[in-house]
């Protein structure tokens, strides 16, 4: 069964979690243009809670207390005392401008749901690939999954503790390309995992600028050109 439930205190406190409160925001009558960006990474890294925190509707999930059949299937090792799991995806929105919405898919981690992933790729603008360095393996799926669809992403550290390791030595753990931006975050904190998505953001306006004067045009019909400059004032 869908569950619409929000847990305020995802949001790391007053005036982290979704900035219209829990009835949100309606959609605005002039929105035009929906622009997608998924959320993906391994078993318990924190999509679900970063969805949440940056959301301004609450956020749609589909979390499903994890139950014995789970046992053998999904492995908990590492992530703490976790008894809820997302089984379908997590859904959110945010409004860019008057004509702009984006709208955040948060991808189920569990090897068993990777059948879902590449139906949630399609039509997405780019994506975040979070992750958490006590289980590193678990987001090379992901990455690997990225690359082949040729989707444009960033990498996003979801720090539950303090890191053990810099940037540096976790872009070589993954093999992550330099061209990759690679942040730090909090995802239960609205601030920081609002300055992921304006990364992602920043990274598509540089990738669709650099393919404009590769072709010498002025505009293009790519997706991320859609996305509106003023981003990093406008986004909630």
């Amino acid at each position: 069964m869908v569950s619409t439930n929000y847990d305020g205190g995802q949001g790391g406190g007053a005036g982290d979690g979704p900035g219209s409160g829990p009835d949100g925001t309606p959609l605005r009558s002039t929105a035009a243009d929906g622009l997608k960006i998924v959320i993906v990474g391994g078993f318990g890294a924190g999509k679900t809670t970063l969805v949440g925190s940056v959301s301004e509707i609450r956020p749609l999930s589909t979390e499903e207390t994890m139950s014995a059949e789970a046992i053998g299937l999904d492995n908990p090792d590492g992530i703490g005392l976790k008894s809820r799991t997302t089984v379908a995806f997590d859904f959110g929105r945010i409004t860019l401008d008057d004509e702009m919405v984006l709208y955040l898919f948060g991808a189920p981690g569990q090897e068993r749901f990777w059948f879902l992933w590449d139906r949630l790729f399609s039509g997405t603008l780019g994506a975040v690939v979070l992750v958490d360095t006590r289980r590193i393996e678990d987001c090379w799926y992901a990455i690997d999954r990225l690359e082949h669809h040729g989707l444009p992403f960033v990498v996003a550290r979801n720090n539950f503790t303090e890191p053990d390791h810099t940037l540096a030595e976790l872009r070589h753990a993954l093999s992550l390309p330099d061209h990759v931006p690679l942040v730090d975050c909090d995802a239960r904190r609205r601030p920081s995992a609002k300055q992921v998505l304006i990364t992602l953001v920043d990274h598509l306006h540089a990738l669709s600028s650099a393919r404009e004067i590769q072709d010498g045009r002025g505009g293009s019909g790519d997706p991320e050109s859609r996305v509106p400059r003023q981003t990093r004032e406008t986004t909630p």
